[in-house]
């Protein structure tokens, strides 16, 4: 079973539309204006809908409340408003092949975005910050679970003190200055 979408708040819709459009080259595909339920001065509420991939994969949503109990009163950052630290809550998304994942990569960096890379052994992961404060990444699968890993992931899911596997090393790319 599929996601179908995931929905989040926006302060500013116009930076986030920016941004999953140009950068992350999503795209809008349906806007709805709803009531805002249970507003008491005629709220309301804007639910932008975006492709992020063809011909028919998942969507990220994303609400822009227009009511005035709200206004300036709520974040938007995932983890770092819940007092973690900003990569435990984030959004993954699929980097299918090695070309796109090298795409992804040089248009973030031609946006001016610093990008963090790492090799997680399975998978290579690049990660970068919305307008929001939500970070975001693409993955790329480079091979599948072995038997042994997956024997080990129902021990680890209960083990009081699992074996800590090393960090490895991440790269960091700065957008060259123009």
């Amino acid at each position: 079973m599929g996601v179908h979408h995931i929905a989040l708040a926006t302060r500013d819709l116009a930076a986030t539309h920016r941004f999953y459009t140009q950068v992350m080259g999503f795209r809008l595909v349906k806007v709805m204006a709803v009531p805002y339920e249970g507003s008491r001065d005629g709220g309301w509420a804007r639910h932008a809908f975006y492709r992020t991939s063809e011909p028919e994969g998942p969507l990220l949503a994303f609400w822009d409340p227009h009511e005035a109990t709200l206004q300036g009163r709520f974040r938007t950052d995932l983890s770092t408003g819940l007092g973690l630290p900003v990569w435990m809550n984030h959004l993954a998304f699929d980097a299918p092949t090695t070309e796109f994942y090298g795409q992804a990569l040089a248009r973030w960096l031609s946006h001016g975005l610093e990008v963090t890379e790492a090799d997680h052994d399975f998978c290579r992961s690049i990660y970068t910050m919305d307008p929001n404060g939500i970070l975001v990444e693409f993955c790329q699968t480079l091979r599948a679970f072995s038997a042994e890993e997956v024997a080990d992931a129902e021990r680890s899911l209960f083990d009081p003190m699992p074996p800590l596997e090393l960090p490895r090393p991440v790269t960091v790319h700065r957008p060259q200055v123009r």
